[in-house]
């Protein structure tokens, strides 16, 4: 017991040090303008790659890669992870591009809903009544959107269903965070690199224009790599419910930098839509805190 505050303080850190990361995320793909969404995704996917696979090297984690890898036919969820969690990296980057951050920080608010209503609708699991109320208002908000304000919100859908069906498929998963997206982004790395080729031979590769471009694009594998580790030490040392608590820093950074970084409108109707999300959350993050002594010892 005497270890416990040391590590669940460290733990804090590396959760603060995670979510804080991604939540600025924002500014750092913002710096990539002139560069096409999709070229910034294929470079993400293959320095991820590369990285990850010097740091797994690093921490002596072949092990699992090379099992997972020995057993082609189980690599179905493996592949529908790496083709999700790809498309929610696209989306997102193109979210920033276009100057839609406030929607993509939406997305990730709405998340933790998605993954209660998939968990009630696919794995059949039970879900308290405070719940399924937080669920049929972030519905409500989303509708709201669609027909009073006349706009589908599809960023905020995509990411939110993206990353959702993500950790369902990700449940089916054995490999720990760290293997799990380093064989994800093995498995698009060909994609990858023939994206990559097929750029460069039609002359549309923006690599070779600019070296802080160039390094940017390099630096992506590590600006992925270096939050799932500090997520993976506060997961380790947090109990899962302080650990989703933590979670809400990403789109509340990344909603205020769409705010004051990058001036995005906010309508009344646009903040009321905001305020019904975050009421829905209110309502699921008291159901997880009542019920956290049911199954107080996480996977």
């Amino acid at each position: 017991m005497k270890h416990a505050t040391p590590e669940a303080a460290k733990g804090v850190g590396f959760g603060l040090s995670a979510y804080t990361l991604w939540g600025c995320f924002p500014i750092y793909f913002a710096l990539f303008e002139g560069v096409p969404s999709y070229e910034v995704l294929v470079h993400r996917i293959v320095w991820s790659c590369v990285f990850l696979a010097i740091v797994v090297s690093f921490l002596g984690r072949w092990k699992p890669v090379t099992a997972a890898l020995a057993r082609p036919k189980k690599l179905g969820f493996v592949f529908g992870c790496a083709v999700f969690i790809a498309l929610n990296w696209g989306v997102y980057i193109y979210a920033v591009e276009t100057r839609h951050v406030l929607q993509a920080s939406l997305g990730y608010f709405l998340t933790p809903l998605v993954n209660v209503g998939l968990g009630m609708l696919v794995l059949r699991e039970s879900i308290s009544r405070l719940q399924i109320v937080a669920v049929a208002l972030a519905t409500i908000a989303i509708l709201y959107q669609l027909f009073l304000l006349g706009v589908v919100p599809w960023i905020t859908l995509v990411l939110a269903f993206s990353f959702g069906t993500y950790g369902l498929l990700r449940k089916q998963v054995e490999l720990d965070g760290l293997s799990g997206l380093f064989v994800e982004t093995l498995l698009l790395l060909p994609v990858g690199l023939l994206t990559l080729g097929f750029l460069s031979s039609v002359g549309e590769s923006h690599f070779n224009d600019d070296i802080t471009i160039a390094l940017l694009l390099m630096s992506s594998g590590i600006v992925t790599a270096i939050p799932l580790l500090f997520f993976a030490g506060a997961a380790r040392r947090l109990r899962l419910a302080t650990v989703g608590f933590l979670m809400y820093i990403n789109p509340t950074l990344q909603f205020f930098i769409a705010l004051f970084v990058f001036d995005e409108p906010m309508s009344g109707e646009k903040l009321a839509s905001f305020v019904m999300i975050w009421v829905a959350l209110g309502l699921y993050s008291w159901s997880a805190w009542i019920g956290r002594g049911v199954n107080p010892t996480p996977k």
